[in-house]
């Protein structure tokens, strides 16, 4: 099923972020397939840890004459063992997914009659409230996934890991990760906050469903776990899940015309190295 079209996309390369006219890390030089004139890209996600960046193959598509950059980034072309995949990398592209996820019943146990985008309780401005077919209220708050590896480890440690007998498609994808000046820090602290307010309303209202729900952007994957790279986060999920709050994934599946459609709801979660949640 058809969960996302964007506007007509055009293959890109990445020359530099930032970009050498406008300093922003938000911003970079492109040079679109067939045409040697540089164009300016609005990179949502800054790099995605690799994703978008300087010789990085993307998908882009075109802003309006009002902004300062010609174009945004939003797919990112990746080869791995001969296998060639399309990665979402537009963070808001995922509440789009997921809103049409939610009309559509397509999450794992959560069947919606009625659904309000971006409401706000305690300190958190969450993605969707509504109502389920049982007239339970949920809370939904949605982390968009892109990224994946052989071994959720350190760049240091993968680098003397070897997997030339591993599948193509036998990545983990994880959320967060990014560049920390402190590693003692956590990676996200909007979405560590977003963590522990669903867990606070769960607490104090234990009838209001509340929901973490990770959007997969890629099908090269065999589970989905909180990055062991952050272990504040990783903490935090663990003592949410303890007190009620729902962990879901939803897989999607993106092609270079700017369509994603859906692909599953039933991803392993990874929530302990030694077990994964059936949910």
């Amino acid at each position: 099923m058809e969960l996302l079209r964007l506007n007509e996309l055009s293959r890109a390369s990445i020359i530099k972020r930032p970009s050498k006219y406008i300093k922003s890390p938000y911003v970079a030089d492109i040079i679109l397939e067939d045409d040697d004139k540089e164009y300016l890209a609005h990179t949502p996600s800054l790099g995605c840890c690799g994703l978008s960046e300087k010789g990085c193959s993307v998908w882009v598509s075109k802003l309006g004459e009002k902004t300062k950059c010609d174009y945004r980034v939003e797919l990112a072309e990746v080869q791995t063992k001969g296998n060639k995949i399309y990665i979402g990398i537009s963070p808001k592209n995922s509440e789009l997914i997921a809103h049409n996820a939610l009309r559509y019943n397509l999450i794992q146990n959560l069947n919606t009659v009625s659904i309000v985008r971006e409401k706000t309780l305690l300190n958190s401005r969450f993605d969707f409230m509504g109502k389920t077919d049982d007239d339970n209220y949920y809370i939904c708050e949605v982390k968009s996934v892109p990224l994946a590896d052989y071994a959720n480890v350190s760049k240091t440690e993968r680098e003397k890991m070897n997997f030339d007998d591993v599948g193509y498609d036998q990545k983990i994808s994880y959320f967060p990760d990014g560049y920390r000046a402190n590693k003692t820090k956590t990676v996200s602290e909007r979405a560590l906050k977003h963590v522990k307010e669903l867990m606070i309303i769960k607490q104090k209202q234990p009838s209001i469903r509340c929901i973490l729900l990770f959007v997969i952007q890629r099908t090269d994957v065999k589970w989905f776990q909180p990055s062991r790279n952050d272990q504040i986060y990783l903490d935090a999920i663990r003592d949410a899940w303890q007190n009620g709050v729902e962990i879901k994934c939803l897989q999607v599946e993106w092609d270079n015309k700017g369509v994603c459609k859906y692909y599953s709801n039933d991803l392993p979660i990874m929530l302990y190295d030694d077990c994964n949640l059936d949910l």
